[in-house]
């Protein structure tokens, strides 16, 4: 039964919104409601598609543009999404297919460029396909490109020759031969051919290699998919090869918008470390690719070889170290691993895995003390990742006396069963399902409070502490503060490293109204918690922190470390502004902008929302114009355009910036740009409401009349326009400056108002004078 049309076109119009606001969740469900009336609408299917690209289903969205191409089959522009989303994939098979059918349609629509573009895209895959030669060689050669269809019969030439078609191939070299006769390539080409010789095999274009990466590593974990699941080593190599690779792909991309996303770099310099030069970015990029492509092959000493390279090359991130020390695991160079995994150790994606390893690493070396240290932050950290979100913390939180106690172990034998019973607890691909069987065989405990599996793996006798911990909270209820303290340095005595009890002792200090104490206890916590790589607590303690002295910037500076560490880089962009703002109310303008700047590369490098680009962008705009520093204002608000076209906030700085700085044609360069972007969208109405205000902010500026007496004009108010332009050219009479006013009149009279004799009269006669 078909759909109704208003519900589907109010639902499609939400979902244009939300897209335009880029929140792209709403998208999602505002398309898909619109899809529920009319199922196989193409354009909400295609809207649908874009938004979930964009919010990072990229699968789904690769399915939906497949759908499209169905039913829209003369559409190159689903097909040429297909392309591109398959190659983002790694399908590399099914991009090469899509990309030559776009191609084929766009040609039929006339639009060679995109043809060839589709085409070029194939051979940066598979330089060695014939088809795509094929197609680039005749339509360069229909256009007139004839260095492009020399090149593309030379690449058809090789690959025919090495197919064994010797005539075919010279067919093909004489064709390249008559298009340009002269050219030292072909008599190259025409003289190997003579000698016998193979003819040089096509190279793969520039940007080609990362789609390459991306495919070897999903071939690596196409055998893994059949699994029911993964144990956390595999899981966390599969993570970080995938990144890895997706990070390849975002070096080696070399389309406009890759392009135009680096180019934020042209403002942000001077900060430092957080992106790469190019020079250190291409050997990144080699190395990187090489580490891969060994990999993918088996050749795992030549890959980590190749990942230290790219470390030297300034290339440091949690992905990198967590593969280099599986690798030297693998490998038996247990030093290096180590130093290696105590990078990757506070970042979410990896700390599980990282914390067995290491202690598969000290049980090798014999230091079962050690060992059993590390198997068990592996059992907090799988422990608190199977329970409700809303428990996590307090599971983290009773793991404390089991580990406190731990450390005063000297039974060797204890200590290596202890490793044995969470190795083979968590080295197996069901490890989830047998933490909650586990959980199920525990005795139930007394309200909603969860005990730790700990429980059932330890003997030893931690409930001492937790007695302790009791005593003091309730004598801190009866609002007995010195009782509470005196027992929580006596408890400290007996476990001096049981860090809870010394954030109890911190909350105390904060009853008693001594919050620089407090401050000076919860600070030497948080880095204790940093130190042992539990980045959480040490997170919330700076937190802490912050909340009793916001302008404490040290402490500030260390939350966004652990922040970074964690991966929780929205986070830490949040605190950057902070940062940002406590440096602006201080009148410190240049550290301001720093911070800012950090900011925004930290945008670039991490996974973050691009809407803080704009946002940051304008931070930095604000100050430079405080500092009347105008040019580099001007930068930024022309990147700010560049990113939000519709920003017109942004245009008219830009347009105001260029007029104070004696750059009038520039400025009506820009709002020209501007005005023409707004009628593209049929926004006429905003184009004269934005000229207006303009208007009104430099009544000085005749150009800036002129050009709102055309849009008037345009739309249909003629007499407004002319009005507009009678009381300008007046104003210029009055002024001396006849050659403005001649202008002027003469644009009314092209406006051919009624009274169009009169000002024609009135032109004549400024010209006469």
């Amino acid at each position: 039964m078909p759909g109704r049309d208003d519900i589907f076109q109010k639902a499609l119009n939400e979902g244009h919104s939300a897209a335009w606001d880029q929140e792209w969740d709403k998208a999602v469900s505002a398309y898909r409601r619109a899809l529920q009336e009319i199922p196989d609408n193409p354009k909400a299917l295609s809207s649908l598609a874009l938004a979930l690209y964009q919010s990072g289903a990229i699968e789904e969205a690769l399915q939906i543009y497949m759908n499209v191409a169905k039913l829209s089959p003369d559409d190159p522009i689903p097909m040429e999404k297909v392309a591109q989303l398959s190659e983002r994939l790694g399908n590399l098979k099914n991009a090469m297919d899509a990309a030559i059918r776009a191609g084929d349609l766009f040609l039929q629509q006339r639009d060679a460029d995109k043809a060839l573009e589709n085409w070029v895209r194939v051979t940066n895959l598979n330089p060695e396909h014939a088809i795509a030669r094929s197609r680039l060689a005749q339509v360069h050669e229909k256009l007139g490109h004839t260095q492009q269809a020399v090149t593309e019969y030379l690449a058809l030439a090789s690959i025919i020759q090495r197919a064994g078609n010797a005539e075919k191939s010279k067919e093909m070299v004489d064709k390249a031969q008559s298009i340009s006769p002269n050219s030292s390539e072909v008599k190259q080409a025409q003289t190997l051919l003579k000698t016998g010789q193979l003819l040089p095999k096509p190279i793969r274009g520039k940007g080609g290699t990362g789609p390459i990466r991306m495919s070897q590593v999903r071939q690596l974990q196409e055998p893994q998919k059949a699994a029911s699941g993964l144990d956390p080593i595999t899981d966390a190599r599969q993570k970080a090869l995938t990144q890895l690779a997706e990070l390849l792909f975002e070096f080696s991309d070399e389309s406009p918008t890759a392009q135009e996303r680096r180019g934020l770099s042209a403002i942000m310099k001077g900060t430092g470390g957080l992106s790469l030069q190019q020079a250190e970015q291409t050997k990144v990029v080699l190395h990187l690719g090489q580490a891969i492509d060994a990999q993918s092959k088996g050749r795992e000493s030549q890959a980590a070889e190749e990942m230290e390279a790219a470390l030297e090359a300034n290339f440091k991130h949690p992905a990198l170290y967590f593969n280099l020390g599986l690798l030297r695991y693998k490998g038996e160079r247990y030093e290096s691993a180590q130093r290696f995994l105590q990078n990757a150790i506070k970042h979410h994606d990896y700390a599980l895995a990282t914390r067995l390893l290491l202690a598969q690493i000290l049980a090798k070396k014999s230091d079962f003390h050690g060992a059993a240290l590390e198997y068990l932050e592996a059992l907090k950290l799988a422990d608190s990742m199977t329970v409700p979100s809303d428990k996590a913390d307090e599971i983290r939180q009773q793991y404390e006396p089991f580990i406190e106690a731990q450390k005063n172990q000297k039974d060797e034998s204890g200590l290596q069963k202890i490793c044995e019973n969470i190795n083979s607890l968590l080295t197996r691909a069901d490890w989830r399902e047998q933490l909650h069987k586990t959980r199920e065989q525990m005795p139930k405990q007394e309200g909603e409070m969860l005990a730790p599996l700990a429980d059932v793996i330890l003997q030893a006798q931690s409930s001492s502490v937790l007695e302790s911990m009791n005593r003091i909270n309730q004598l801190a209820r009866m609002g007995s503060l010195r009782s509470a303290m005196d027992e929580a340095y006596d408890a400290v005595i007996h476990a001096p490293t049981y860090l809870p009890l010394h954030t109890l002792m911190g909350d105390l200090l904060v009853q008693e109204g001594r919050p620089a104490d407090a401050i000076m206890k919860y600070g030497v916590v948080a880095q204790a918690y940093s130190a042992r790589g539990e980045v959480l607590q040490a997170t919330k303690l700076l937190r802490r922190i912050i909340q009793l002295s916001p302008m404490d910037l040290n402490s500030r500076n260390r939350l966004i470390d652990q922040l970074v560490a964690r991966g929780q880089i929205d986070d830490a962009i949040h605190e950057y502004l902070e940062l940002a703002a406590i440096h602006y109310r201080l009148a410190e303008l240049d550290m301001a902008r720093k911070t800012f700047t950090i900011a925004l590369r930290l945008v670039q490098q991490g996974n973050a929302s691009r809407d803080w680009n704009t946002h940051i962008l304008q931070r930095m705009a604000d100050i430079d114009l405080q500092r009347l520093d105008w040019k580099q204002a001007l930068r930024v608000y022309e990147q700010i355009r560049t990113l939000a076209p519709d920003d017109d906030a942004a245009r008219k700085q830009i347009i105001e910036l260029n007029l104070r700085m004696a750059q009038p044609d520039k400025a009506l360069s820009e709002l020209e740009n501007y005005i023409n972007h707004l009628e593209s969208q049929n926004k006429n109405d905003l184009a004269i409401s934005f000229l207006e205000d303009l208007v009104k902010d430099h009544e000085d500026q005749p150009l800036l009349k002129r050009t709102l007496a055309a849009q008037l004009h345009h739309s249909g108010r003629t007499a407004e326009a002319v009005g507009l332009l009678d009381a300008l050219g007046e104003d210029l009479v009055r002024k001396g400056d006849k050659p403005g006013a001649t202008e002027v009149i003469n644009q009314i009279v092209l406006m051919n108002p009624p009274n169009a004799d009169e000002y024609r009269q009135f032109l004549n006669q400024l010209r006469s004078e």
